[in-house]
C-alpha cells in the first residue's frame, strides 16, 4: 500500500512537469512546411468561374448543389488562410477518403524554438473525420484523444453564429483522388441569414457610423467629386474613432463605406440592416478625372486592408486579363490604381501606421499625394496585343512596367 501511494503521489507531482514537457516539445527549430503563398490571376480566374457555375439562382427546389475542388485549389487557399494566421504554411495530398496534412505555423523567437509543426492524417467515417495519425512538433498524440479534441472543437465552433452557418450551409464532405467534393445548401434564406452574421453586429455599427459620415459629405458634393474630397471627413472620423479604440478597424471601416459607395453598391450587399439606414445621394466619384480608378484604388485598397496584398494583386490584374479578352482592354493605368490602392490598404492594416495615414487624410488630400500619374501608361490592348507587346503576364515587358508602376506608386507622399 505504501508504494503505491508513493508511485500516485510522484505520478501527482510529475503530472505538470510532464504537461509542460509535452508543451514545449510542440516547439520545433524548423519548420516542417515553407510553401509560399503564389496567387495568380489563374487561380482567381478559377475561383471566379466555380462561383459562376454555382450561382444559388442555378440551385434546385431545395438549393442543393455540388462543387468539387482539385487538389492543388484547397492547397493554395489554406495556405493563403494560413499565411494570414501566424505567417504559416499548408500541404495538402488527397486520397480517396483519406487527407494528409501538414502545417507549420510561425510563433515568437523562444528558446524552445519559433515554429509549431503539425502533421495529420483524417479518413471519412460516416460523420465527423477521425485521425489516423496526429503530430504536433514531436509530441504524438493518440487518435482517441484527438477525435475528442476534434469533437470538442467542432461544437464549439457550432455553437457560434458563423459556425452555425457553415454547419447548416455544408451538407457532405467527400475526399476523392487529389479532389474534394463538396455538398452544400444555399438559397434567399441562407444568404439573408449570411449577411446577418458574416459581419458582427459591432462592425455593422462601426460601418453604420461612416455610412452616417458618407451621407452628410455627398449631401453638399458637385454631380461629379474627387475621392479625394470624400476621404478627409471620413478619415476624421477613423481618427477620432479610433484615439479611444482599434484605428486598424476604423480605416478598415472608412475604406469598405467609400468601396460600396464609390461601386454603386450600397453596404445592403454585405449587411441587411442598411437597407433601413438613409441613403447617399447619388454622385459620380472620380479619380485622375476618371469614374473607373476609384473603384480599382478602393477595391484593392479593401482587399489589402482586409485579407492582405497577394489577394488584391492577383484579382487586379485577373481583371485586367479578363478586360484583355473581350472587354476594355487590358490597361497598365488601372494596374496603377489597383497598386495605389493596395499600398493604402496594406497601411492602414498596420497598427503604426494606420494613425498617421488617418491623420494625414484628415488634414485634406490632394490625389497625387496617393495617386501616380499613370497617364502615359498603356491601356486598351487585346490579349493578343498584350501579349505581343509585353510577354503576357510575367514576361520581361510586362515584370518592367510593373516595376515602373512600382516605382511610381512608391513616389507617393501618402504612400512612402
Amino acid at each position: 500500500m505504501k508504494a503505491l501511494l508513493r508511485t500516485l503521489v510522484i505520478f501527482v507531482v510529475a503530472l505538470p512537469f510532464l504537461a509542460i514537457a509535452a508543451v514545449l516539445m510542440c516547439f520545433q527549430d524548423k519548420p516542417l512546411v515553407t510553401t509560399a503563398v503564389q496567387l495568380t490571376p489563374q487561380d482567381i480566374e478559377k475561383a471566379k468561374r466555380i462561383l459562376d457555375e454555382h450561382d444559388p439562382r442555378k440551385a434546385g427546389h431545395d438549393g442543393l448543389q455540388r462543387v468539387t475542388i482539385d487538389q492543388r485549389d484547397v492547397e493554395t487557399t489554406l495556405n493563403y488562410i494560413a499565411s494570414r494566421i501566424g505567417h504559416g504554411a499548408v500541404r495538402v495530398v488527397l486520397r480517396p477518403g483519406v487527407a494528409w496534412l501538414q502545417g507549420t505555423v510561425e510563433v515568437a523567437r523562444s528558446p524552445v524554438g519559433r515554429y509549431v509543426n503539425i502533421d495529420a492524417v483524417v479518413h471519412e467515417a460516416g460523420g465527423l473525420p477521425r485521425f489516423d495519425r496526429l503530430k504536433i512538433g514531436s509530441v504524438p498524440v493518440p487518435d482517441m484523444l484527438a477525435d475528442y479534441l476534434l469533437r470538442v472543437a467542432l461544437r464549439r465552433a457550432i455553437e457560434t453564429d458563423r459556425g452555425g452557418l457553415a454547419a447548416d450551409v455544408i451538407n457532405d464532405v467527400k475526399v476523392g483522388d487529389a479532389k474534394l467534393t463538396v455538398t452544400y445548401r444555399w438559397n434567399d434564406a441562407v444568404a439573408e441569414r449570411a449577411r446577418a452574421v458574416l459581419v458582427a453586429p459591432e462592425d455593422q455599427a462601426r460601418l453604420r457610423a461612416y455610412h452616417d459620415r458618407l451621407v452628410d459629405a455627398v449631401a453638399k458634393a458637385p454631380a461629379k467629386v474627387s475621392l479625394a474630397t470624400l476621404m478627409p471627413p471620413l478619415f476624421l472620423l477613423a481618427l477620432d474613432r479610433g484615439a479611444s479604440g482599434d484605428i486598424v478597424r476604423e480605416t478598415r471601416a472608412a475604406i469598405v463605406v467609400l468601396a460600396f459607395y464609390a461601386n454603386g453598391k450600397g453596404l445592403a450587399e454585405i449587411v441587411s440592416a442598411a437597407r433601413q439606414w438613409p441613403q447617399p445621394a447619388r454622385r459620380t466619384v472620380t479619380l485622375a478625372g476618371r469614374d473607373d480608378f476609384p473603384k480599382h484604388f478602393l477595391i484593392s485598397a479593401a482587399i489589402a486592408a482586409q485579407a492582405g496584398t497577394p489577394l488584391a494583386d492577383a484579382i487586379g490584374v485577373y481583371k485586367e486579363i479578363d478586360d484583355s479578352r473581350g472587354g476594355s482592354g487590358f490597361s497598365f493605368n488601372d494596374i496603377g490604381a489597383d497598386r495605389a490602392g493596395t499600398r493604402f490598404g496594406e497601411l492602414a492594416s498596420q497598427p503604426d501606421r494606420a494613425r498617421k495615414l488617418a491623420r494625414a487624410v484628415a488634414a485634406g488630400v490632394k490625389e497625387s499625394d496617393f495617386m501616380p500619374d499613370v497617364s502615359d501608361l498603356p491601356e486598351f490592348m487585346p490579349e493578343a496585343e498584350f501579349r505581343r507587346r509585353y510577354g503576357g503576364v510575367g514576361g520581361a515587358g510586362y515584370d518592367k512596367m510593373m516595376a515602373l508602376i512600382e516605382a511610381r506608386v512608391a513616389t507617393r507622399p501618402l504612400l512612402r
